[in-house]
């Protein structure tokens, strides 16, 4: 099975629908897996049409995580992904989740049965995290004798406290979604997530494509930020969405309330 089938990518609506497709697998990430997640969000994010993206599993669950039975026959996979390019910020095992950081609109998880090790720091990497109540979490690379190594150290310092980082890291034990809503690694439960994140993404989909991209590049560059630092990143984002089309149609749009409605263009990337 090639990344095109482990991967499902499908865009209506301004909305990128991006499928984990390995389900007898619970999509246990396999180097086809690693690699087609990091050739789909490079496709959405070359895609000015696309304006939000919601990240999902088919099957019982959103992704067990690597799968340990795989790299066991096909050792090869580990210095492929683990071996870093002098150029470049991250490595392989990195790049499946931190990529998602980097796709300029924002991503939206859908998590649904297992979502262990490398899954949760795929989940961790999205914008926004919904859940169902059967959802269960795990930062399991302590049971394989290893670290979280898929930028973990990145993204939980953004959502939870250090003693509850380390403590979940340490144990690798398996969390309920509800713990996960507590410890603020799950943005909302839904009783259907994928439901929740498509209407969620709708809702998002309906403004100005330039400004929902620079929301998400402005947060990005001044989250924990010095107050200096975020009040010029303010003024240089608003500077650069300005008389854009974009915000012409927006503008025009809420004067003219419900009537003569204008549609947006193609978003221009920040």
């Amino acid at each position: 099975m090639d990344e095109s089938n482990r991967v499902l990518v499908s865009v209506e609506g301004g909305i990128a629908r991006v499928s984990l497709n390995r389900p007898d697998k619970h999509n246990g990430l396999d180097q086809q897996m690693m690699t087609g997640l990091i050739q789909a969000a490079k496709s959405v994010a070359r895609n000015r049409s696309v304006r939000v993206v919601v990240l999902t599993g088919n099957g019982p669950s959103f992704c067990s995580g690597l799968d340990f039975s795989y790299v066991s026959k096909n050792p090869g996979m580990v210095p492929r992904f683990f071996i870093k390019w002098p150029w470049a910020k991250d490595n392989g095992f990195q790049r499946v989740a931190n990529i998602w950081r980097k796709v300029p609109v924002p991503v939206i998880a859908a998590l649904h049965g297992n979502c262990f090790g490398g899954a949760l720091q795929i989940a961790l990497a999205c914008d926004y995290r919904i859940a169902q109540p059967d959802a269960r979490f795990s930062i399991m690379e302590m049971k394989w004798g290893i670290i979280p190594d898929m930028s973990a150290t990145v993204t939980l310092p953004r959502l939870t406290s250090l003693d509850i980082a380390q403590e979940l890291t340490m144990t690798g034990r398996v969390f309920s979604a509800q713990e996960a809503k507590e410890y603020g690694l799950i943005s909302r439960l839904a009783a259907n997530a994928l439901e929740e994140a498509c209407d969620m993404a709708g809702q998002i989909a309906q403004n100005s494509p330039d400004a929902i991209a620079a929301a998400k590049y402005l947060y990005r560059k001044t989250w924990n930020r010095s107050e200096r630092t975020a009040l010029f990143w303010e003024r240089w984002v608003q500077l650069k969405l300005l008389g854009r089309k974009n915000q012409r149609i927006a503008m025009h749009n809420g004067l003219k309330g419900s009537a003569d409605q204008r549609p947006f263009v193609d978003r221009r990337s920040f």
